[in-house]
């Protein structure tokens, strides 16, 4: 490519924040602010589409204010965080418009809503900044970021249940950032740097009891993120207590920015696998344990939280065997997941407003009176489930096949422990179903119409996750693409790293290079870079 297309690269990050400081001046306008972020979200979703296009001819590199890597920021759009941000795009706009709806039926237009649109636009910030970081500290700056406007979004409205979940949340977030904090600086004083290209250069070259205890502490912090076994307890006590568009955006995006970083670290700076067996351990665990919990609740709410947990372990799973088609199915998998569950949470919350409950034994007889409410759970729910040929089954069968492939019996293991999961997921949602939509409800139910305005986005994900199904090929052939990079691992590197600049210390003759107006070696252009 000849034009410089560098110049998207930060929009997903630039245009919400400035879009949560004008919403935030605009405070006392509640329309203003509506306004402000559909937009905002908007432009994001469109730079986020034209990221995803344009990296599939390599790597997109942008160094923040002209300084070149390792010494300045980069912000990176590859195939893996282009299709992230794709996605996480597009469910961040249906939920808002979700919360737009939910907010005039609910008649809350005041100051809630004027706390809640600058700070999801600063979620969205802290989501797209994890995405495209270059380097380690970067990431953990947009997990601070995340972490201060989710506890604000978890505690929305003041109750004491709100607060307690909320205080879960912060407690357990801060104790995976000291970790993260730690490992920066670990790996800072073993290498002398944090910028993930050169670390993929330097890291092989220092001592593999120190390289393994660095790759444990990563692990550990992305882990409480991921919300893997035995690091999950925290998550089914405080997603539920959130209100609905909260608790879908939550349950969407925010433990995949952990499985995100799993990924990135584990192909980019750890490819040699010594925690594979590990995670795999991990990946079995969380499926199991997770699906177990669902199918002991009796509150909606709770049974996808549990389902949230247990799906990530198929996506652990996926990154455990090391191979291409492992991780390209984690991948689409990841995909599949965040438009899913996004989705039966905002028709979760569309069954609280019509039942006036989420407990499953004060329900009933919702596919008589909601016939289109039925429609737009059960859609999902057997996406989840697996069942063919939605994109869900799309997803297992490519992790089933891999771990075939791979062949050694703890990946068998995990074959048999994937199919045993997906049947528990089936039988969970299938007894949601029938005791919510199907059996007499124990008492008469409100008599509360739905908001077309909440039902239209909600629709539109189910569609989107349709829309994975029918683009099944392609999409596969994209996350396949974008494995074989992340195995690769050159295109990244070259992408990022100046010519001769991937080894040896921070000197002076670099700091000069990479100031903005300081002559430096011809660099060639990022997007001209590919696999």
């Amino acid at each position: 490519m000849t034009t410089d297309l560098t110049w998207i690269v930060p929009l997903p990050v630039v245009v919400p924040l400035f879009g949560a400081g004008l919403a935030l001046a605009l405070y006392r306008r509640p329309r203003a602010q509506r306004t402000i972020s559909v937009v905002a979200l908007s432009l994001v979703l469109l730079a986020s589409a034209s990221l995803l296009v344009i990296a599939d001819s390599g790597p997109l590199v942008l160094d923040v204010g002209g300084w070149a890597a390792p010494v300045g920021i980069d912000l990176v759009a590859d195939r893996l965080s282009a299709l992230m941000l794709t996605i996480s795009s597009a469910v961040t706009l249906c939920v808002l418009v979700y919360s737009l709806a939910q907010g005039e039926a609910d008649g809350d237009e005041a100051a809630p809503v004027s706390i809640y649109h600058p700070t999801y636009l600063v979620l969205t910030a802290g989501v797209a900044n994890a995405f495209l970081s270059g380097d380690l500290f970067n990431i953990y700056v947009g997990f601070e970021i995340l972490l201060a406007a989710s506890f604000v979004l978890l505690t929305l409205g003041g109750t004491g249940e709100r607060i307690r979940a909320g205080s879960i949340y912060v407690v357990v977030a801060l104790l995976s950032s000291v970790l993260f904090l730690v490992a920066i600086a670990m790996i800072y004083a073993a290498t002398g740097t944090v910028n993930l290209a050169q670390l993929a250069v330097r890291l092989p070259e220092i001592d593999s009891g120190v390289r393994l205890v660095l790759q444990v502490m990563l692990l550990l912090a992305f882990g409480i993120k991921a919300a893997i076994f035995p690091l999950s307890s925290w998550l089914p006590d405080s997603y539920p207590t959130a209100p609905a568009p909260v608790t879908a955006v939550f349950a969407g995006l925010l433990t995949k920015v952990g499985v995100y970083a799993i990924i990135r670290t584990q192909t980019l700076l750890f490819p040699d696998g010594r925690l594979d067996d590990v995670l795999m351990w991990a990946a079995l665990a969380t499926m199991l344990v997770g699906i177990l919990g669902a199918v002991a609740q009796d509150d909606i709410k709770r049974l996808l939280s549990f389902t949230l947990v247990s799906h990530i372990g198929y996506m652990i799973f996926g990154i455990a065997l090391a191979t291409e088609a492992g991780w390209s199915s984690a991948i689409y998998y990841v995909a599949h997941h965040i438009t899913v569950q996004t989705a039966l949470f905002l028709v979760v919350g569309l069954i609280e407003l019509r039942g006036g409950s989420t407990s499953l034994d004060r329900l009933g007889g919702l596919a008589k009176l909601a016939p289109v409410l039925a429609i737009l759970f059960f859609i999902p729910a057997m996406n989840l489930s697996g069942i063919p040929p939605l994109s869900g089954f799309l997803g297992k069968v490519g992790l089933l096949e891999a771990g075939v492939q791979l062949g050694t019996p703890l990946a068998y293991t995990l074959v048999v422990g994937g199919v045993v999961t997906s049947l528990l997921t089936l039988y969970a949602l299938v007894k949601a179903w029938n005791k919510a939509f199907w059996q007499t409800p124990p008492a008469a139910l409100p008599d509360t119409r739905v908001p077309g305005g909440m039902v239209g986005p909600t629709a539109a994900l189910v569609g989107l996750g349709l829309m994975l199904t029918i683009a099944g090929g392609p999409l596969y052939a994209y996350t396949d693409r974008a494995a074989a990079s992340l195995k690769e691992r050159t295109p990244y590197i070259d992408a990022v790293l100046p010519d001769g600049e991937r080894g040896g210390g921070v000197s002076a003759d670099l700091v000069e290079d990479a100031m903005p107006d300081a002559p430096s070696t011809p660099q060639p252009s990022p997007a001209a870079v590919t696999p």
